[in-house]
């Protein structure tokens, strides 16, 4: 039997390109009994501040899980089956926007793409307070991943 191609490690620079690619993930967070909690999410790299930031509400058992083990990856698909990104780090959870246009509300303005943006700025970042939005940054301290050479 003859053994097929070996995965091949992904450069920084491929990785933090796979990153740039993608929108969706899987965000890993550690749960109190250490088990690994799991959640697909929208997300945006910041490759040269190594930081890739999530919107989500102040509720969610993510951010619970951050505040208390800031311990987080998060994982990418690739171009196929084959191949992925993991980005692991420290996370923080940003405070709650309280009052429309403040730091956090622009900050998570600034996560949505200009092509994409609301017509109504203002309307976005009062529903961005009527939702309780925060911000979780992961600091990326290590990238790695892989692809597999297959011919199909």
């Amino acid at each position: 039997m003859t053994q097929g191609p070996a995965p091949r490690p992904l450069s920084d620079e491929t990785l933090s390109e796979l990153l740039g690619k993608q929108q969706f993930g899987t965000l890993a967070t550690v749960k109190r009994s250490g088990h690994p909690h799991m959640t697909t999410m929208l997300y945006t790299w910041d490759p040269e501040d190594r930081v890739v930031r999530f919107s989500t509400t102040a509720d969610r058992i993510k951010v619970t899980h951050i505040r208390r083990d800031t311990r987080a990856a998060l994982h990418v698909q690739g171009a196929d089956v084959w191949s992925f990104a993991v980005a692991e780090g420290e996370a923080e959870v940003s405070v709650v926007t309280t009052v429309p246009g403040d730091a956090v509300g622009r900050e998570l303005l600034g996560m949505i793409p200009e092509h994409t943006r609301p017509e109504s700025e203002e309307a976005f970042l009062e529903q961005l307070v009527a939702e309780r939005r925060v911000v979780i940054r992961l600091k990326v301290d290590r990238l790695y991943g892989t692809a597999l050479d297959v011919s199909g």
